[in-house]
């Protein structure tokens, strides 16, 4: 018996996992995922950068079979999944897996949403879909990391994996969602390793570039199942193969046993860490940990020096350049910044602990919250680099006026599996981002039809309610 490629092992488990029963728990997570991701995408809209996407799209004409969320007007399907992909990445807001660290459902959940409205599909296979292709997107994402160094290759080469990795999932869940066979799922995967790509210099000096990285993402993902359905193929050993995938943006080096073991049984999904807030994941323990201080009853004006420690890896994004980071122009800056991080956790912020309010251009010319940035570095920390990358642990330490020394730690993520965010605090953040524009009335009745996915709901109902925002931006209109 001829043994399976990696892209025929995954199109197996992709079929197998729609035609069985999944488990509770993974449900519950996709199910929350697809809520989140609304969320981020009604929020997404007030961007500058959503508003160039969105125009391109507007652009490109072609037959409406697809929403954009929190819009009436149907578009093609790739274009849709391109759209809410963008919106879903752009607040860097969206989940993280760990130790791969890449965000799945910014791409996977847009691709599958598009997909199933492009082949009027039930809630239970969308639900099956997105399962399988952010089991699989991850999956891909483990192969190259390196257990050794504790880091992933895919970051080390420059490489975002999130898109590169994310569009491998979307062809998953899209080809799936379009009635693929196993032999159709692994031709649209060999398509869709042709498109995969990222690259990640703006987290560190700038550019917005990032924010389409999931767009073009699902929109692969949903082409490259259509271009095999239309009978395009792709190469059986896409991964393996001498100028595969792996041989292509890794050099070699990879771990197949990161996607094949336990496929199936052992499942990923449900580990995907939530974020609490929008800023990028490195900088959540830091926002803690100043938080602490803060609870201790360190007040930010009685802070002669900071010292933010987080793993070594992580300095060059959240604390190289310095300078850049104790000044940052924008929003977007802001998300990247450690010193930024310690100021939201000093002075308090909304939501879960920092809302997006808490990035508004405002603060970051406040006088207070610059002195405070300006007295703030940036080092490696040797116990944070060693529990690195398993969670993106933090140490801030300071100095008061009176000559006290002040330390608090946060050695794991909030909405990890050692730290979870409850259902309440999930069905909060997506209020908090989709109310201010749909109402409260609205948010709470997506968050119903999410949880009714494949029961009395389907994503045609989802989708139309989220167009409403146009008619129903405050609660007192219902």
């Amino acid at each position: 018996m001829t043994s399976l490629t990696l892209s025929q092992t995954i199109a197996r488990f992709a079929v197998k996992t729609a035609a069985g029963e999944l488990p509770p728990e993974v449900k519950a997570s996709v199910r929350h995922r697809i809520l989140d991701v609304l969320g981020l995408c009604v929020a997404g809209r007030a961007l500058d950068t959503s508003s160039a996407a969105l125009a391109f799209v507007a652009e490109q004409g072609g037959a409406g079979r697809a929403h954009v969320i929190g819009d009436g007007t149907p578009v093609p399907a790739a274009l849709a999944a391109f759209a809410n992909g963008v919106l879903a990445h752009s607040l860097d807001y969206d989940d993280t897996h760990l130790p791969s660290v890449l965000h799945p459902s910014a791409s996977v959940v847009p691709a599958a949403l598009a997909a199933a409205q492009d082949n009027d599909v039930s809630g239970d296979l969308l639900i099956a879909a997105v399962a399988a292709g952010l089991e699989v997107c991850v999956r891909v994402g483990m192969a190259g990391y390196d257990p050794d160094s504790g880091n992933s290759v895919f970051f080390e080469h420059g490489q975002h994996a999130t898109s590169i990795c994310g569009a491998v999932g979307s062809a998953v869940a899209a080809a799936l969602l379009g009635g693929g066979d196993e032999q159709e799922i692994a031709h649209a995967i060999g398509i869709v390793a042709s498109q995969s790509a990222g690259i990640i210099e703006a987290n560190r000096t700038g550019g917005t570039v990032k924010r389409l990285h999931c767009g073009w993402a699902a929109q692969a993902g949903v082409s490259s199942a259509r271009l095999a359905r239309h009978g395009f193929t792709g190469p059986p050993t896409v991964f393996e193969g001498r100028f595969g995938f792996f041989e292509a943006f890794l050099r070699g080096e990879y771990r197949a046993e990161a996607i094949t073991d336990g496929l199936g049984t052992d499942w990923e999904v449900p580990r995907i860490f939530f974020k609490p807030y929008p800023a990028n994941h490195f900088t959540h323990t830091i926002v803690d940990a100043a938080g602490q201080l803060r609870e201790q009853g360190l007040a930010p004006d009685d802070v002669v020096s900071l010292e933010v420690g987080v793993p070594a890896p992580v300095v060059r994004t959240v604390g190289d350049p310095i300078e850049k980071k104790r000044t940052p122009s924008t929003p977007y800056e802001a998300q990247f910044s450690g010193p930024y991080a310690a100021v939201v956790g000093l002075f308090g912020g909304g939501g879960l602990g920092a809302a997006l309010a808490d990035y508004a251009p405002e603060h970051l010319t406040d006088p207070r919250r610059q002195e405070l940035m300006s007295r703030t570095t940036v080092v490696a920390d040797d116990e944070c680099t060693a529990i690195f990358p398993h969670q993106f642990p933090a140490v801030v330490k300071a100095t008061s006026r009176d000559g006290r020394e002040w330390t608090a730690k946060a050695l794991a993520n909030r909405g990890g599996v050692d730290n979870p965010l409850t259902d309440e605090e999930i069905a909060r953040k997506f209020t908090d981002n989709a109310a201010p524009v749909l109402g409260m009335a609205v948010a709470q009745d997506v968050i119903d039809a999410v949880a009714g996915l494949g029961d009395t709901a389907d994503v045609h109902h989802l989708l139309r309610l989220t167009a409403l925002r146009e008619n129903e931006s405050t609660e007192e209109t219902r």
